[in-house]
This record gives C-alpha cells, structure tokens and sequence, in this order.
C-alpha cells in the first residue's frame, strides 16, 4: 500500500517539475532587429504625359465590335438557345473553362434562386452560391445574389455561355 502512495507522490512531482516559470530577466536584449541602411535613390524625372483622347501611334486602336460586354448575354447563343427546365438542371455537372471542376445544383431556395455550388473550379465560379432559371438562360449568381454568368442549353445534356469577365464555361454530365 505504502508503494502505492510513494508512485503516486513520486509521479506528482515530476510532472509539476515540468511546470517551472520562467522569467527573462536580461532586459537588454534587443527585442527588434537592426534597422536597414537606407539605399541611393535614382534621380526622378519629371514631365507632361501626352493626351489619352487624341489618335496617337503609341496607343492601339480601340476594337470595333465589343466581345460580349460583361453583364449582357451573348445574343447569338441566346438566339439558338434550347428550352430549359429548372428541374432539368438539378444534379451534378461537369465544367470545362473555369479548369475542370464540378457544380451542384439543388431546388433548395436562396434568396431569389436555388442553392448551388462548385468544387475544384477557378476564376469566378468559385464564388457561385446560387442560379436560376430566366427564359431561356440559366443564371449562375454569386452568395450575395449577384449574376456571374450565364449559359445557355445547346444540347440535350450540355450548357455552354461565359461569365461577366469573358470566361467560357461549358457543363455537361
């Protein structure tokens, strides 16, 4: 009984003797390292910059047609767009464009859509919290119910569009 007592005592001390304090009493010790040495600083010129507005062989020229401006659908695709049904788009889809990745898409409600979501991808798909359908587009929105994108039905089992930055998105299963 009394080996008992002395392990037990005997553990008790060697694990309070871990839990020393310890105090730092060199209170000279630099805390922060030493400052840098300032570097030479080339001299700086100075003057008028030419007029952006006016034609000038330094700036190319502006393009003709605008590339599908962001936040408006590409009126072609819209054009040639399929029916579609916001049943038609729940499940799992694979995406190509926004690097291969997948998007989930449920009937659950958030906010004016549904819930949705993506895994793997990158740009702005990977804000995508929900979509929705209008005509014949499907809306892809960002959590705070923005639009990021769109695309369009152009087979049984495929969407193709891009989002507002220009990017080409295309799921299909």
């Amino acid at each position: 009984m009394q080996f008992k007592y002395a392990a037990t005592g005997l553990a008790i001390v060697l694990s309070l003797a871990g839990c020393q304090r310890t105090t730092y009493n060199d209170l000279n010790t630099p805390m922060s390292p030493a400052p840098l040495q300032a570097q030479p600083v080339p001299t700086v010129q100075s003057g008028q910059l030419p007029d952006p507005t006016t034609s000038s062989a330094q700036f190319p020229d502006k393009p003709m047609t605008t590339p599908g401006v962001a936040g408006q659908p590409n009126d072609t695709m819209a054009a040639s767009a399929m029916d579609v049904t916001k049943e038609a788009m729940v499940g799992n889809w694979r995406v190509s464009g926004a690097g291969n990745c997948d998007m989930f898409l449920t009937l659950t409600n958030l906010g004016s859509g549904s819930r949705g979501g993506t895994r793997g991808c990158s740009g702005e798909l990977t804000a995508m919290g929900s979509w929705e359908v209008s005509g014949k587009q499907v809306l892809l929105k960002d959590r705070d119910g923005n639009v990021i994108g769109r695309v369009y039905k152009t087979a049984d089992s495929r969407f193709d569009g891009t989002t507002n930055s220009g990017q080409s998105v295309s799921l299909s299963r």
